[in-house]
């Protein structure tokens, strides 16, 4: 018979719940009640959690009404055990002995205790399991309220829990379950919720709140796209905007307003950044992406008022951006060039001294990479020292996310070369998956050297990431270089330049862990291939002939994917593992080809075809069409295996076999070690 189930729903009302841990709260909840529920072996079909700003809610759909019922087995002494052996066993089962069971195990028999228990029904075992739930999100600053003993993220205000139409007694927080919600602030209806599967329902009904909270995030983006169309504008979303937007409103009424077209003399990076840092608005851009002078806004409430809502927040941002206007023009009267001394009294971090020491570094890299590969060297050199500066001014102080993008703008004004400001503008990125890598030749330049002098010098005093750990991360500054280099197509030896990097630092760093920081670079590689869908077997196929150049590795790992999808690589593969088997027990020096003495007709095709061959490829780097040729070796390694063999007694023949196939071999290894790709 099927057990018995009901609809559940938890929800607990409080006090503006900060925004940008919305999401991680509600998410906390639901897994702590799954895990809870488990630990009772509760079963249900779903659990959903919902989240407004002032409440946390959870619904469950056909949960069980109580635990499985439970049989419990304890075996006892063995039949022939003394009678005093046996007594003590039933005593401590509380029953007589004529109440044990009997059976055999192993050829002797024993005595069993057995007893049913029933399962604890489920709204016994909820108040408790709701308790701990809560208890156990993680709260980095809990706040106490009143004269109470309890803590949590803001102070708690209702609390509901039922099943079907029941409420489930319980206090919690010093709050007494019940079955009444609120509606709107200021407003607050009070609701009184009949069964516990119209939650979702007679919010929106009576108090027109949408819970849950990815519908409200659309329900907002649909009226934010709808406003700006009422304005002929295009509106940008920012997604992590519109997160917080809704975790800042329940009952969402989006609206437009427009600012003093002077202040469009700001660059606009800085009007953006004070709209959606101190306002969250979002911007509006004509057809060519030029920033309007509107902006809107999202406001909790129903309003029949609108125009006094439009008429505040119009007063609200004149003064932001009256001080970003302020902040752009003290910044201008002080050139970048004039800041570098100030900057040796900003820490870049202890034992990698002082942010104009780091400058400095990143001029002297940028100088060496751009002479490497034959880019502008005084540009890059000029852009690598000045990269910096910009963290000393008003504007980069005010939204620290405007870095490298304000000192774009002062270079420029400060007459710099287009060049300069364009590598300063652009030295942070990528700042994030997903992001452009710079545009400009300078620009990569001064991004690697950046990036490059930041992971040698953390990781040289001892700071390298560990596990899950990554406070500096590290990881995401050298995917991001891997990422200009193969995707910018920038050949370069990054072993020999992690040295070079080392080398410019103070001497607390130690100068000898280059190949640890190449590994950790090479080994973000292998996540970025993943992502790719690029078999692993082909990255440590490759990674086993150690290029210095990511590009080069780069270029082999794609030959080598291209390879695998050829129906003639299977072979060739297996023939490669079976070379290197041969060749494991063989020592190169007591070989020598000698090409008068091979008899057999597939051997002597097989040298031939790898000599000519041999001067074909020598020293190429196009490895797709070394990858080709070698695949039209495959009938000769074939009929070689077929017709020959390779130990023979014949030392002199034996040698010149054993010498031909490691030639072919590393025919294979100037790509990569193919035998690590056999399954």
């Amino acid at each position: 018979l099927g057990m018995k189930t009901h609809d559940f729903l938890l929800e607990l009302g409080t006090e503006e719940l900060p925004p940008k841990l919305l999401l991680k709260l509600s998410n906390s909840l639901k897994d702590n009640l799954s895990k809870e529920l488990e630990k009772l072996s509760i079963k249900s079909d779903s659990i959903k959690a919902f989240a407004t700003p002032r409440r946390l809610a959870i619904s469950i759909s056909e949960l069980q009404s109580k635990q499985q019922d439970q049989v419990l087995e304890k075996k006892g002494p063995s039949t022939q055990s003394p009678e005093m052996a046996i007594n003590g066993f039933a005593k401590s089962c509380g029953v007589d002995v004529s109440e044990l069971e009997k059976k055999e195990l192993g050829g002797k028999e024993y005595f069993y205790y057995s007893k049913e228990e029933t399962g604890q029904s489920v709204s016994e075992l909820l108040p408790e399991a709701i308790e701990k739930s809560i208890k156990d999100i993680p709260i980095t600053r809990a706040m106490k309220w009143g004269s109470s003993d309890y803590s949590f993220v803001r102070p708690v205000h209702w609390l509901v829990i039922m099943l079907d139409k029941n409420i489930v007694p319980a206090k919690i927080m010093g709050l007494e379950s019940n079955r009444i919600t609120k509606g709107l602030r200021f407003i607050d209806p009070i609701i009184e919720l009949k069964h516990a599967k119209d939650y979702e329902q007679v919010m929106s009904d009576k108090a027109q709140i949408l819970v849950d909270f990815a519908k409200r995030k659309e329900l907002i983006r649909d009226q934010v796209l709808s406003v700006a169309q009422k304005n002929n504008a295009e509106v940008v979303i920012d997604e992590l905007l519109l997160d917080e937007v809704c975790a800042l409103v329940e009952y969402p009424r989006a609206f437009s307003g427009s600012f003093d077209k002077k202040f469009l003399d700001i660059p606009q990076e800085a009007i953006i950044s004070a709209m959606k840092s101190h306002q969250k608005y979002f911007h509006l851009v004509d057809i060519q992406g030029q920033l309007l002078p509107l902006f809107i806004s999202v406001a909790n409430i129903e309003s029949s008022n609108i125009k006094a809502i439009v008429d505040g927040n119009e007063r609200v941002i004149h003064p932001r951006l009256a001080d970003s206007e302020f902040f752009w023009n003290q910044d201008k009267a002080k050139k970048l060039e004039e800041r570098l001394p100030d900057l040796d009294s900003v820490m870049f971090m202890k034992s990698l001294g002082s942010m104009g020491q780091k400058a400095k570094r990143i001029e002297s890299l940028s100088s060496h990479i751009s002479d490497l590969v034959g880019f502008d060297q005084k540009a890059s050199a000029r852009a690598g020292l000045l990269s910096k500066s910009d963290l000393l001014s008003e504007m980069v102080g005010e939204f620290a996310d405007l870095q490298g993008i304000m000192g774009g703008y002062y270079a420029t004004n400060d007459g710099e070369t287009q060049a300069v400001s364009a590598a300063i503008r652009e030295h942070y990125q990528p700042r994030f998956a997903g992001d452009k890598v710079p545009s400009t030749n300078e620009g990569l330049v001064v991004a690697i050297a950046d990036k490059l002098d930041t992971i040698s010098g953390i990781y040289g005093i001892g700071q390298a990431p560990t596990g899950s750990k990554d406070p500096y991360a590290l990881r995401r500054l050298a995917l991001g270089l891997l990422r200009i280099l193969l995707e910018a197509k920038i050949e370069l030896n990054l072993k020999s330049l992690i040295d070079y990097s080392l080398n410019l630092h103070l001497k607390e760093v130690d100068r000898s862990c280059g190949d640890d920081i190449y590994s950790f670079m090479m080994d973000r590689l292998k996540a970025y291939y993943k992502d790719a869908n690029i078999d692993s077997n082909v990255y440590e196929a490759v990674l086993a002939v150690s290029p210095e150049s990511p590009l080069d590795f780069h270029l082999r790992v794609e030959a080598l994917n291209e390879f695998t999808q050829s129906e003639n690589s299977k072979s060739l593969i297996e023939a490669n593992k079976r070379i290197a088997n041969i060749l494991k027990d063989s020592n190169e020096k007591n070989e020598t080809l000698n090409p008068k003495i091979l008899i057999d007709d597939s051997e002597i095709k097989l040298f031939n075809a790898s000599e000519s061959l041999s001067k074909k490829l020598s020293g190429s780097k196009d490895y797709q069409e070394v990858m080709k040729s070698l695949i039209d070796l495959k009938d000769s390694i074939d009929s070689f295996f077929d017709n020959v063999m390779v130990n023979t007694d014949d030392d002199k023949l034996k040698s010149s076999r054993l010498a031909l196939i490691r030639k072919i071999r590393l025919l294979f290894l100037s790509v990569a070690d193919i035998s690590y790709l056999s399954s």
